[in-house]
């Protein structure tokens, strides 16, 4: 797993999201005792204000078990996509639709507010940074989607962005976006991002494993508990050749 820059910060999900806060992880025990507490588990999540996807999985995080620990990534999906030659959700008109329909579907199923911004996609590079200079806390990354997906605001203009960092509490916002280690930090997170194989968001990283997508969450889950991704069929699954290619 990448290290971890200055500007990132552990996060442990407590009982609500109204009750998160940073906390450092507890040191992973070598062999915690019958009845003993488990050791914490650190996720690496990976995400782009962009995706309406990565609003609702974060909207969830409450309901992950106690020893989860939760370290936000932002990354530039752009960036990602560009790297794996893909084209975004949102730049094919019909998947586009759907998309926004989907993401609809999944907030009134999930019980989770759901506004889109005025237009999308948008740019979210400076948004982006601000959850960089912001420490890349839940709070901080939770305030800033739900600026965007919950109630709907422009973050892409001179004036939605201002707008942004005072709602969420950072009146440096606007200078602090334009700082070198801010970018590279952004720029460092999305390199390791790609390194891992990541391919879109919202993205779990865990033991080195891959969770894409909201719809992914149940199967992280399951993976936490049990030993299914060695199981004979996954492994099997997981190696098969290729039979044709496009050209």
């Amino acid at each position: 797993m990448p290290a971890d820059g200055p500007a990132l910060r552990e996060i442990r999900p407590h009982a609500t999201l109204a009750g998160i806060r940073a906390t450092a992880a507890t040191p992973v025990a070598p062999a915690p005792a019958r009845g003993a507490c488990m050791p914490d588990k650190t996720v690496d999540w990976f995400f782009d204000v962009v995706s309406p996807f990565a609003y609702l999985q974060l909207e969830q995080f409450d309901r992950l078990p106690g020893t989860v620990v939760i370290r936000p990534r932002p990354v530039v999906l752009g960036a990602i996509l560009n790297h794996w030659g893909q084209k975004g959700p949102a730049e094919i008109a019909s998947k586009r639709v759907f998309t926004y329909r989907h993401a609809l579907f999944r907030a009134q199923q999930l019980g989770i507010a759901l506004r889109m911004p005025p237009a999308h996609p948008f740019n979210p590079i400076k948004a982006l940074r601000l959850a960089v200079a912001m420490g890349a806390s839940l709070d901080a990354v939770r305030a800033i989607f739900r600026h965007i997906w919950r109630d709907g605001h422009d973050v892409a203009s001179p004036e939605g962005f201002a707008a942004l960092c005072e709602a969420v509490g950072f009146a440096q916002g606007v200078a602090a976006v334009e700082q070198p280690a801010v970018k590279d930090t952004l720029r460092q997170h999305t390199d390791a991002a790609i390194a891992l194989g990541v391919f879109g968001v919202p993205t779990l990283v865990y033991d080195g494993a891959l969770f894409w997508g909201e719809d992914a969450t149940a199967m992280f889950l399951h993976c936490l508990s049990s030993d299914w991704l060695a199981t004979p069929e996954v492994r099997r699954i997981s190696a098969l050749p290729v039979g044709a290619q496009r050209v």
